[in-house]
């Protein structure tokens, strides 16, 4: 066998080993989701999606957690978004290749891998205790807020690094100035990546528990949060709070809920792919 017999037989075997870990990850999450499926399906009603939390599993519902998710993360989005995408179009598009820029750059990235439940700790310390925010929806959304922060900035620094060059000299050509450059020519291109990661940074933060758990938002709620100093709870704790117990009812309620929780992600992943491909088709 020569040199390219040989090599056309490692890459095919490679790939072979490849799509045989994908159809193993893949049967893996099948598995797991049918099995959440048939413990939870009965229990999915309208009753379970607006009811509230009871002593009884029958009667308990998801209302205050549900809400109190959409809350968190409209309240997470509004923190983070702004100032994410302004660090990033400011170090991408105006920042300098100096000593401080450069370990500005080095620490996003590394914030990027921090484990959840520092930031938890860290939102303990800063929001609850010395601004004095409380077990409230403005503490619980500024921690995961500096928990999609990294990822958020990245996610845009991708984005504007992937505009052509020609578009900025063509812009400054027409004698425009930088600032108009980056609103009317840069940002409107890098959209669709922007948007598809922050929408991807919100559903990885939806789904957070010990950074809330961390900073004490509350396992039992019998209302939804009203304003942003109210206490809450979201659906992961009200999740977990149900599985910790030891009746099969309960069980059959966290089921349900975290197919109530799927069904938010996958909505959540599927706009971001319809903005992709509707901004990309505006820009063609």
């Amino acid at each position: 066998m020569n040199a390219t017999a040989r090599r056309r037989a490692l890459d095919l075997l490679f790939q072979l080993l490849a799509m045989l870990i994908l159809c193993l990850a893949l049967g893996s999450l099948a598995a797991l989701v049918a099995t959440v499926w048939s413990d939870g399906a009965d229990r999915l009603s309208w009753d379970f999606l607006t009811g509230f939390p009871s002593r009884r599993a029958e009667d308990a519902g998801i209302w205050h957690a549900l809400a109190g998710s959409m809350f968190v993360i409209l309240t997470t989005g509004g923190l983070a978004v702004p100032i994410g995408v302004a660090s990033a179009i400011y170090l991408e598009e105006y920042g300098t290749r100096s000593l401080s820029a450069r370990i500005i750059e080095f620490n996003i990235t590394n914030l990027a891998a921090v484990p959840s439940i520092i930031y938890g700790l860290l939102g303990l310390w800063l929001f609850v205790r010395v601004m004095a925010m409380g077990r409230s929806v403005l503490a619980g959304a500024s921690t995961l807020a500096l928990l999609v922060l990294p990822v958020v900035i990245l996610s845009t620094r991708e984005a504007l690094r992937a505009v052509p060059s020609s578009i900025r000299e063509s812009s400054y050509a027409l004698g425009a100035t930088k600032w108009q450059t980056v609103w009317h020519q840069v940002l409107p291109v890098a959209l669709p990546g922007i948007l598809t990661g922050v929408i991807l940074a919100l559903s990885r933060a939806i789904g957070e528990t010990a950074p809330l758990i961390s900073i004490g938002a509350l396992t039992f709620v019998a209302f939804a949060p009203d304003s942003l100093w109210s206490p809450f709870t979201v659906l992961p704790i009200q999740i977990f709070n149900w599985v910790s117990r030891p009746q099969l009812a309960f069980q059959a309620n966290a089921a349900a809920a975290i197919l109530v929780l799927l069904a938010l992600l996958l909505t959540m992943n599927a706009a971001a792919i319809w903005l992709r491909d509707r901004y990309q088709k505006k820009l063609v």
